[in-house]
């Protein structure tokens, strides 16, 4: 499954913002994965903190062939050593048993989640141990495909900023007239920052002074 959007969205973001429009003409559609289970893909944002995409994709297949679901009850019942022997640290196995049981006791009622605003949902999530307000941003964006999602947290997102507008920094005022540009779809906005910042176009230059 990949993140919906359409005309609407699109047609919006190139009225809005003319410079944006050129990119998002040049790139094309974007077909970016999202995971619709949102325990599966919170218990995988948390093993992915920290390490590489290679060690990220070996630990989560080795956990998808040990346990078979993503579920609050297989992580419950998964000894320890054993969450342990899948690759994972001991701090990131007990921020994953502390997810599960706060999902299972009902602490977390996570399937009432996606009735809630942006922002009550993001205080939700922080309150489990070993989420941020970036991994929040994230799991809002690619497991509940919220459409208003722009992270300040996330450094691709400010590389793609100074590379499309040139600028040789991304202040929060700044971030903050972007963000009001592109609601109520930041989320389609993001996607091509996303890709902007990887290289998607050919001669764009991050402006970020050299350190």
């Amino acid at each position: 499954m990949v993140f919906s959007y359409g005309e609407e969205e699109i047609n919006y973001l190139k009225k809005k913002d003319k410079t944006l429009a050129v990119a998002i003409e040049t790139i094309g559609h974007i077909n970016r994965e999202v995971t619709p289970d949102l325990f599966s893909a919170l218990v995988n944002s948390i093993v992915g903190q920290q390490i590489s995409t290679k060690a990220h994709a070996t630990i989560w297949a080795r956990m998808q062939n040990g346990l078979g679901e993503i579920t609050p009850q297989t992580i419950l019942d998964c000894p320890d050593d054993k969450l342990q022997s899948y690759g994972i640290s001991f701090k990131k196995a007990a921020y994953i048993k502390g997810a599960a049981a706060r999902v299972a006791d009902g602490t977390l009622d996570i399937d009432a989640l996606n009735q809630k605003s942006d922002a009550e949902i993001c205080a939700k999530l922080i309150q489990i141990d070993g989420v941020g307000a970036w991994t929040a941003e994230m799991l809002m964006l690619f497991s509940l495909q919220r459409q208003n999602i722009l992270s300040f947290g996330d450094l691709a997102i400010l590389r793609g900023m100074r590379m499309l507008y040139h600028h040789r920094a991304i202040s929060k005022p700044l971030f903050e007239k972007y963000r009001r540009r592109y609601s109520p779809y930041c989320s389609v906005a993001s996607l091509y920052l996303w890709a902007i910042a990887g290289g998607a176009i050919e001669g764009m230059k991050d402006y970020a002074p050299k350190k």
